[in-house]
């Protein structure tokens, strides 16, 4: 799983909200390492409502008509798996130095990951 979608599933999972709001709440959460545009954003929600991920109600917010996404059971469920690798990853990255026998075993591990 990307970074921006595991990021996207991450913002999802505190509460319900349209593309712009998930941008700036993964922005906020990943402490600017991931800033994705709204036209990043939206593709991936249209995705995980297609994969049945989230789901999309539409609604009117201050005038405006908005799409509104809300993480499911499975997209709880793929949050989980891709936090598990994750966490392998950096797990990982925190071992590597700069010997080469460390940097292949990272490789390999990195690798591994299922």
């Amino acid at each position: 799983m990307s970074l921006s979608k595991f990021f996207i599933l991450c913002a999802l999972r505190s509460k319900s909200m349209h593309g712009y709001d998930v941008a700036k709440v993964v922005e906020s959460q990943s402490g600017g390492c991931c800033s994705p545009t709204e036209g990043a954003v939206y593709p991936i929600l249209r995705e995980f409502e297609e994969g049945g991920y989230a789901t999309c109600k539409s609604e009117t917010v201050s005038g405006r008509g908005r799409k509104v996404y809300t993480i499911t059971d499975r997209g709880l469920e793929a949050f989980q798996i891709g936090l598990s690798a994750w966490l392998k990853i950096a797990k990982c990255l925190g071992k590597c130095d700069t010997s080469e026998k460390i940097q292949d075993k990272c490789k390999n591990d990195l690798c591994n990951i299922g």
